[in-house]
């Protein structure tokens, strides 16, 4: 799962901090959790390890009310058209565009997003993108055991 954002930007670090609770936590077998920061060509460049199943972890921008959490399925053949949410559609398009430009190919692509209140400069989220963080955590968590009962998908 990759943690997208910059935390210079207020509530854009929200991926980031997602990434640094769950790195923190026992995790299955084959999952890595990665910090990407604002960098969507590192974040391509790892996916070329291999990667059957990504949790992109971001803020986006949607109209609701800050720390609404959003869980969008994307098709990982083609994430860029499918997943139109503002603050992940860049970090998604840019790092699945460069993949598969590569040759790469993710079977799944998840964007776990958050409404922010704030993405101007600044450090430290907003209250309302503090507060769910840890719904954040618990939704990815959900996604990782759903995805490992599923014979034949790993992480």
């Amino acid at each position: 799962m990759a943690g997208v954002g910059d935390v210079l930007l207020s509530d854009d670090g929200f991926g980031v901090e997602v990434a640094r609770r769950l790195a923190g936590e026992p995790l299955p077998g084959g999952v890595q959790v990665i910090d990407f920061g604002p960098h969507a060509g590192r974040l391509a460049a790892h996916l070329l390890h291999g990667c059957e199943f990504l949790i992109l972890i971001d803020t986006v921008e949607r109209g609701g009310d800050p720390g609404t959490l959003y869980v969008i399925e994307a098709d990982g053949s083609h994430a860029g058209r499918h997943a139109a949410v503002d603050g992940a559609e860049k970090s998604l398009n840019a790092a699945v565009a460069m993949f598969q430009t590569l040759g790469g190919d993710i079977a799944r692509v998840v964007v776990v997003g958050c409404e922010p209140a704030e993405v101007g400069a600044g450090v430290g989220l907003t209250a309302p993108v503090a507060r769910a963080v840890d719904e954040a955590v618990s939704i990815v968590r959900q996604l990782l055991v759903e995805t490992l009962e599923t014979p034949g998908q790993t992480s």
